[in-house]
Formats: C-alpha cells, structure tokens, sequence
C-alpha cells in the first residue's frame, strides 16, 4: 500500500468483506436480541476465520477489517472488535497457560470477551482507576508476598460491553495507591469467579453494554496480564492499536451514509431535476465525500505507523479517531437531512448509523481526550527538537 491507495489485493478483499456482512452476517445481526450479545453472530464470524484474522492482523488489516464489516454490518463489525479489544490483552501479555485456554475459544467464536477499564468515576481517565485490589495472601501457596500472592477485587465497572454476558473479562485494578497509573495491574477474571456480578444498560445504540461489581473476587498471580502495577501499559497497548481502528469503524460508516446518499440524490426527483442538479446539494455531498476520504486516510496513516514501529504513534491514533469519528458524525447527519423524513424512520439505514454513530465519540478516550493527548505530544515534539 502507498500512503494514498490500497493495493488490487486489499481492494479485492475489502469487496469480499463487504459483501460477507450484507449477505451472511446482517441476517444473523437482525435476529439478534437489542443490547444482548449475539453469540450466533460471533459464532459466524468465527466460522468465517475474520476472528482468527483479527487477532493475527497488525494495525492497518484491522482497519480494513473493520471498515469493510461497517459498511455491510455495524453490529458485526462491533461484535468482532469488542472480541478483539477483550482478548488482545491476552495475546499480548497473557501468560502460555492463559492463552491456550482462552484464545482457541475466541478465534472459533465460543467465548465472548469484554474490556473492563472504564468506572463510574473514571472513563477516560483510566489513571484514576478505583477498583480494588487487596491483598490476600490466603488465596495461593506461600505467604502475601510469594508465588501465592492473590487479591480480592472490590469495587464497580461500568459502560463495560459485553458485560455481564462475557465468559472473561480484562479487568484492570489499582493494586498499589497513591502513585497513578504506576499502581494499576491487569487481570484476567474468568466470568463465574464468585462476587462477580452485573446488569445490563439500556443505551442509545443497542449495543450489549453493562456495569460489572466486584464484591471480594478473588484473583491470584496466575490471572495477572503482565506484571503487578504495570497494568496500565497493558491498556494503553491495546488502546494505541485499537483507537485507530474505531477511526476505521466510523469511516465505513461515513461511507455507508455517504452510498445511500449518493444513490438517492442521484435517484430522487425534486424541483423539476434530480436532487443531484442542485447545488446546495452537490456542493453538501462534495464535502461529505472529501472528509470521509480525508478521514480514511488518516486512518490508514496510523495503522501503518503503527505496523512501522514509528515514533508517534499514540499522537497519530489519536489523531485519526478524533477526526474520523467526527467526520462520521457530520456525513451521517448530513445524509439524514438530505434524504429528509424517510431518514428518521426506524428501519431505515441512516436511523440506524445516527444511532450508531454517536458513541464512538466517547468510548476509548473522548473527543476531548484525544486533543490532549494531540497537544501534548505535539508540545513534547517541539521541545525534543528544540
């Protein structure tokens, strides 16, 4: 791939995407019980090997994953990012015995998995987690301080997806206070652990989300992610990679508002012409097409610096969710309004991406948080060159 263009391969393959989620994927979606998870779904898309290809892709295949699924099927391209995001720390950071366990379960779509970060008192400020973590020596062999070590987590999460309904959960807690993110530890807490509770939320975009309550569950060294008290780099490693592809999420759903639109302009009479002849409106969708290209190449730019191991990274994945999702946001709207009232009915494509395209502009680090994170890499740039 160039910085401008996909290679006749990756086009090929976006296409196929495509077109699995209109044709295979979509029904299974709409079977589906609003803001419960879809295990017939994730169980298709691990028989399809797009699980298998997700865990196993960089950045930039991720993106084009993630984009193609959205313009055929947002709520399969949702199921199989909340996959991605549950287990990558696993894949990262868990241990051999962790892994053998739980991945071959997710790459087949057997067991669901949810990313539990964010608390009513500590969204995007994943440094100011509250959960929990006492020590428990009674929990192991040996004393607090050996091999035996163990924690009993108490506390609540919330805005957690999939939750309650995961098998597993990548729960991050704070083990050591009074030192920021230098105290968080990661764990992994199988979903039957006992004081491990949950309830479900009715949100906007019905999307299986829900709080989680830790009431003394107890963990031990055997379900750390990583080290103890380095859990939050854990977070932030699978933040880096995945907030580019929230940016891929939201352009295909731009570009899924921006088709609908460009047919029914094309198509829709009005004036004496076709909608398309105005220019109030040309000029509308010229601007819907130019940030929605706008976005998706900032997109790709990340993943690939990502891919690259460059320096930046965690300024130009911000950068491309920031943009991309408030594009998406604009484009979606803007098609609502050209396609007028049949826009609004529910059923309908746009109902469904304006409902839809809203919280990708908080979860994974706010719009607002994505700015800082830009400024302040960008000051702590010039002072390097300085």
């Amino acid at each position: 791939m160039t910085a401008f263009s996909l290679d006749p391969a990756q086009t090929s393959w976006c296409e196929e995407l495509r077109a699995l989620a209109e044709q295979r994927l979509r029904p299974l979606a709409e079977k589906g019980e609003p803001g419960h998870v879809n295990r017939p779904l994730i169980a298709a898309l691990g028989a399809s090997g797009l699980l298998d290809r997700m865990l196993d892709s960089g950045a930039l295949d991720l993106c084009l994953l993630r984009e193609s699924l959205a313009r055929g099927c947002t709520e399969a391209e949702t199921a199989l990012a909340l996959q991605g995001l549950g287990s990558h720390p696993v894949l990262r950071a868990g241990t051999p015995a962790q892994r053998a366990r739980w991945l071959p379960e997710v790459r087949a779509g057997r067991a669901v998995a949810a990313f539990a970060l964010s608390e009513p008192g500590a969204g995007s400020d994943a440094a100011a987690l509250s959960l929990d973590a006492a020590s428990d020596g009674g929990l192991g062999p040996g004393s607090a301080s050996g091999p035996g070590r163990g924690w009993r987590l108490t506390g609540e999460k919330c805005w957690i997806s999939n939750a309650p309904q995961a098998d597993f959960y990548t729960v991050f807690a704070r083990t050591t206070r009074g030192v920021g993110s230098r105290g968080v530890t990661a764990f992994l807490v199988p979903a039957d652990r006992p004081g491990l509770t949950g309830c479900a939320l009715d949100m906007l975009s019905p999307h299986p989300i829900g709080t989680l309550c830790f009431d003394g569950v107890p963990v031990t060294v055997e379900d750390v992610l990583g080290e103890p008290d380095r859990g939050f780099r854990v977070a932030m490693d699978t933040l880096n990679l995945f907030r580019p592809s929230v940016g891929a999420f939201a352009v295909g759903m731009a570009r899924a508002a921006l088709d609908a639109t460009l047919a029914h302009t094309a198509g829709r009479t009005a004036f004496g012409g076709p909608l398309k002849d105005l220019q109030a409106v040309s000029h509308q969708v010229a601007e819907m097409a130019t940030r929605t290209e706008a976005a998706r190449l900032l997109v790709y730019a990340a993943a690939a610096a990502h891919d690259a191991g460059e320096e930046g990274v965690p300024r130009r994945a911000a950068m491309a969710k920031l943009y991309a999702t408030e594009t998406a946001q604009y484009v979606v709207d803007t098609a609502v309004q050209l396609h007028g009232a049949r826009a609004l009915r529910r059923g309908h494509l746009l109902e469904h991406l304006y409902r839809e395209v809203r919280a990708p502009r908080i979860y994974e680090g706010a719009s607002e948080v994505q700015r800082t994170i830009i400024a302040r890499e960008s000051y702590a740039n010039r002072e390097a060159s300085a």
